[in-house]
């Protein structure tokens, strides 16, 4: 194989390796988000359990990416295609994480009935997971439109965690015996806004790729 080909399948195997933590990233939200609705324990335990297997993707990325760098030496967009693949399975990594701090707030919940049906809570995942979804998309075809539309969809994410947080505040006000719920339900909340925050920093991640400078997509 030669040095060019060699390079581009190369390439192409750690777009692969992202786009498997992106789905696990999404999948151990979808678990913990699940685990929170029905209070299921056994199943939040599971989450955490499984994270290991992020830290590894992560770690393969890492030294997929450093390879490709010290053998090829590459230059100009293709230098920046491998940096971009290390900070995207960064904040995936990150959004992982999240998903099994939401498990450990299910854990701390434990049985005690929920205190308001999680539709807020439900609807933020929703965003966050297609925002991830899109976001590798776009990364796959250098999209920077697509980008665009997945950084401005974390606004509907911040418009219902305010709400949400609003909400919680209400009913701690008429029923502050269920404080502890009520702050674990939070954390819950803020998990599921910072996901989507890093949702946005990957599609910034897709600006630099295809315009060479940074991006402020938040503002």
């Amino acid at each position: 194989m030669a040095g060019r080909e060699r390079f581009e399948y190369d390439l192409q195997e750690l777009q692969k390796r992202l786009l498997e933590i992106g789905n696990f990233a999404e999948e151990a939200l979808h678990k913990a988000i699940e685990a929170l609705e029905t209070q299921n324990i056994e199943l939040a335990l599971e989450i955490m359990d499984d994270d290991s297997k992020a830290d590894l993707l992560y770690e393969e990325i890492n030294d997929m990416a450093i390879l490709l760098i010290a053998k090829q030496q590459p230059v100009a967009i293709d230098l920046r295609r491998i940096i971009v693949a290390i900070k995207i399975a960064t904040d995936i990594e990150r959004i992982a994480d999240f998903a099994v701090n939401v498990a450990k707030s299910t854990i701390r919940i434990g049985s005690e009935p929920l205190i308001k049906p999680i539709e807020h809570i439900k609807k933020m995942h929703q965003i966050s997971t297609e925002m991830l979804r899109m976001s590798l998309e776009a990364f796959n075809d250098e999209d920077i439109t697509k980008a665009k539309k997945v950084a401005d969809m974390d606004d509907q994410v911040d418009d219902l965690y305010g709400e949400t947080i609003k909400e919680l505040l209400q009913i701690n006000l008429q029923k502050p015996e269920f404080l502890p719920q009520i702050t674990q339900l939070s954390f819950v909340c803020r998990y599921l806004e910072r996901a989507a925050d890093h949702v946005t920093n990957i599609s910034e991640h897709i600006f630099y790729l295809v315009k060479g400078r940074q991006y402020d997509l938040n503002n």
